[in-house]
């Protein structure tokens, strides 16, 4: 018996208007996603990734295709889809506890369940002791951390991370990238991440997903088949990156027919 995906992309077209011509961005974007996977997409810039997560969590309704989540058209923003931005986004006047509770703003907790929910979540992306703190007062990695703690506040199925770490140094980035590992691993929580990064994508996701330049739609969908914790310096690790390094470079004749859904083996050696 088949299980319906938690998410449908089908036959995706999104256009936008410039200069008075329709500028094509995603091009027949087809993918399933599965109850708590973890899908990395990576491409160049202006390849349509940041514009596929607006339109699953319901911020562009102007496309054409279909979006469907357990199998049933995307019911616009809700409270079971959270999106955590390159740039934090917290208001510099509200602290950590008042920027997360803004996840929740409209679910009507009362103040116990809200203090509750806030403590959890907290505790969960290591932040205790800074509740009380302004924005100005937390390293760019601490920002993200609230960012993503406000994503997950009200307890999204699916969460969605566009260029989350870009703005860190590569030492805190790669803390983060634990620290989601561990978040993921905690809630599992289905995950879609926006990423330039391919090393990033192969260390985080279960597979990654390449797309071509503008107008994007998918190369390549690859499976990530190393077992976690993964060691970024393994030679598995390394022949899969060169591997997807590979297909974003690759010419473009004929990426606009059907992608192949392949699993890139490592090299042996």
């Amino acid at each position: 018996m088949s299980v319906t995906p938690l998410v449908s992309f089908r036959n995706v077209h999104k256009y936008f208007q410039l200069n008075g011509a329709l500028l094509h961005a995603v091009n027949g974007f087809d993918l399933s996603i599965a109850e708590g996977e973890f899908v990395a997409i990576v491409g160049g810039s202006g390849c349509g990734k940041s514009t596929l997560l607006r339109l699953l969590v319901g911020l562009d309704r102007d496309y054409q295709g279909d979006i469907l989540i357990d199998g049933l058209p995307l019911p616009g923003i809700g409270s079971d889809r959270g999106i955590v931005f390159q740039e934090h986004r917290l208001f510099p006047w509200l602290t950590v506890e008042q920027n997360i509770a803004l996840g929740v703003i409209n679910d009507g907790l009362s103040k116990a369940e809200l203090a509750t929910s806030l403590a959890e979540h907290i505790a969960l992306v290591g932040l205790r002791g800074f509740e009380k703190a302004l924005p100005h007062q937390l390293s760019g990695g601490m920002a993200q951390r609230v960012a993503i703690a406000r994503g997950l506040v009200a307890s999204p199925r699916i969460l969605m991370l566009d260029e989350p770490f870009a703005a860190l140094d590569a030492l805190t980035r790669h803390q983060m990238e634990d620290e989601l590992h561990r978040i993921g691993a905690t809630r599992n929580v289905t995950t879609v991440l926006v990423t330039h990064d391919v090393e990033e994508a192969i260390y985080l996701a279960d597979r990654v997903v390449v797309m071509t330049p503008r107008p994007g739609t998918i190369r390549e969908i690859v499976a990530v088949d190393l077992p976690r914790p993964r060691d970024r310096t393994a030679p598995a690790f390394l022949d899969l990156r060169k591997s997807i390094l590979r297909l974003l470079t690759a010419d473009d004749v004929g990426v606009h027919d059907a992608p192949r859904v392949t699993a890139l083996l490592p090299v042996a050696i």
